[in-house]
C-alpha cells in the first residue's frame, strides 16, 4: 500500500479529484475533434433533502478556488499517463497529456450564491465552455456542491427549530474525516448556526469559536466541585460548566457554588451544559436552581446527538434550553446523508 501524508493528498493541483471515466471521455472528444465544440451543463438535484421544503445552497466558494487553481502538474500528467487499459497499453498518449498541459481552463459559470433557498430541479450551477474542459468539471464540481449543500440545508432546519435561540455547531470529532469537518463547519455556518468547536474552521473561515470541557476535566479531579472551581481560576472569563458528569442537579448545584466563588473573584457564571438525560426536565430543573441562587442570566446549553426534531420537542415540552449544541447529525446529515446532485451532462 502507498502511503502519504494528508499535505501529499492536498496538494496545489486538485485536477486528479475526478473519475477516471472523465478523462476517457475527454480523451475521446480530443481524439474525434469534438474536444472544442461548445457546450454546456447545470448541476441540480432531484429530490429535497430531509423531506423538507427547502434546501441551502453552499459550496459556491470551493468552486470559484477549484477554477481559480486548476493546473495540471508534471505528477498528474505522468500518474495519467501510466494507467493501462485491458490490453496492457496506455489508455491515453502523450500528446493528449500534452494538450492538458498546455490548455488553459476558459469556462464560464453562472450561479446561485450562497446561503439562497433552492428548490428540486432549480440550478445550482451553469457552466459553459468548451466540451472537454467541462466534462472534466462535472465530477469536481458535484463533490464541492453536494455536501456543502446538505449540511447548509440541515443546519438551517435545525436553526428553524431553535426558534431564534443559538445553535454551535459540536460535530468535528464525529465528521467523516478532516475535510468533511471543515466542510460541514463552514456549511453550517452559511446554513446558519452561531458558531463551531472546530479551531480549524475558525482559523480558516472566520467562523467564531465556542467551547467548554468535558466530562474528562471533571473526572481528573478529586470532586466535581474541585474541578468546577479550578477551571473557574482558570477560565474567568469564558466559564461554562458541563454538569452531567455524575448527577446533573447536583451538578447544577456545584456549579452555582462555584459560580458564587467565581462571583466572588469578579467573574461571570456564562452557563451550564447539560449532555445527557431528560433535557427537558433536567433544563426546567436547572432553571429553578439557577434563578433561585440568582443567576438569573445563567445560560443553559443542552446537547446529546440532538437534531430539528428533538429541538421541536423540547421546545413544545417547556425546555428552558437558551442554546442548543447540535453535532453528530448535524455534520453527518445522519437521517438523509447523501444531497443526490447531479448534471444534465455538458
Amino acid at each position: 500500500m502507498i502511503k502519504n501524508s494528508l499535505h501529499d493528498v492536498y496538494k496545489p493541483s486538485l485536477a486528479l479529484l475526478n473519475d477516471l471515466y472523465q478523462i476517457s471521455m475527454a480523451y475521446g472528444y480530443w481524439k474525434s475533434g469534438r474536444h472544442n465544440y461548445e457546450s454546456m451543463f447545470q448541476l441540480f438535484f432531484r429530490k429535497i433533502p430531509f423531506d423538507g421544503g427547502f434546501a441551502i445552497a453552499a459550496g459556491l466558494d470551493s468552486v470559484v478556488d477549484y477554477i481559480h487553481n486548476f493546473s495540471w502538474s508534471k505528477e498528474d500528467l505522468d500518474y495519467i499517463g501510466s494507467i493501462h487499459g485491458a490490453d496492457g497499453k496506455p489508455i491515453v498518449c502523450r500528446d493528449f497529456l500534452d494538450y492538458l498541459k498546455n490548455t488553459p481552463l476558459e469556462v464560464s459559470i453562472d450561479a446561485v450564491e450562497e446561503g439562497r433557498a433552492v428548490f428540486a430541479h432549480e440550478p445550482l450551477l451553469r457552466v459553459s465552455g468548451p466540451l472537454l474542459q467541462c466534462q472534466l468539471l462535472e465530477t469536481p464540481l458535484l463533490n464541492l456542491i453536494n455536501f456543502p449543500t446538505l449540511i447548509a440545508t440541515k443546519a438551517a432546519r435545525v436553526c428553524l427549530a431553535a426558534q431564534g435561540d443559538r445553535v454551535l455547531e459540536f460535530g468535528v470529532r464525529r465528521a467523516q474525516g478532516i475535510d468533511g469537518g471543515l466542510t460541514a463547519s463552514r456549511a453550517a455556518y452559511i446554513g446558519g448556526v452561531d458558531g463551531t468547536s472546530n479551531l480549524l474552521a475558525g482559523s480558516m473561515y472566520g467562523i467564531p469559536v465556542s467551547g467548554t470541557h468535558a466530562h474528562s476535566w471533571v473526572m481528573s479531579f478529586d470532586s466535581e466541585l474541585e474541578a468546577f472551581k479550578s477551571f473557574a481560576e482558570a477560565m474567568p472569563g469564558n466559564c461554562l460548566f458541563l454538569v452531567d458528569t455524575y448527577n446533573t442537579l447536583a451538578g447544577v448545584k456545584n456549579a452555582v457554588l462555584a459560580g458564587d466563588y467565581l462571583r466572588s473573584r469578579g467573574g461571570t457564571l456564562l452557563g451550564v451544559r447539560l449532555d445527557s438525560g431528560d433535557l427537558g426536565y433536567l433544563s426546567i430543573e436547572a432553571r429553578k436552581i439557577l434563578d433561585a441562587a440568582g443567576f438569573k442570566d445563567v445560560l443553559i446549553v443542552g446537547s446529546n446527538d440532538l437534531d430539528e426534531s428533538q429541538i421541536l420537542n423540547l421546545k413544545a415540552a417547556g425546555a428552558k434550553i437558551n442554546v442548543w449544541g447540535v453535532g453528530t447529525k448535524l455534520v453527518t446529515a445522519y437521517d438523509d446523508p447523501a444531497l443526490g446532485g447531479i448534471t444534465d451532462c455538458p
